[in-house]
């Protein structure tokens, strides 16, 4: 039982870094083009210059 003292602040750690990051990536536009890289493989533009 003991262990819990340290195990419970170590997840609520990680867990508010995970939200922090998923926030971050939120606010600098990582989910704004959701069907852009499945069109992009589609794109057959093999032009030799």
């Amino acid at each position: 039982m003991d262990v819990l003292i340290y195990l419970v602040p170590i997840a609520l750690g990680l867990g508010a870094c995970a939200l922090a990051g998923f926030f971050w990536s939120l606010k600098n536009g990582q989910f704004d083009d959701l069907d852009g890289a499945s069109y992009r493989i589609l794109d057959d533009d093999n032009s030799v210059d």
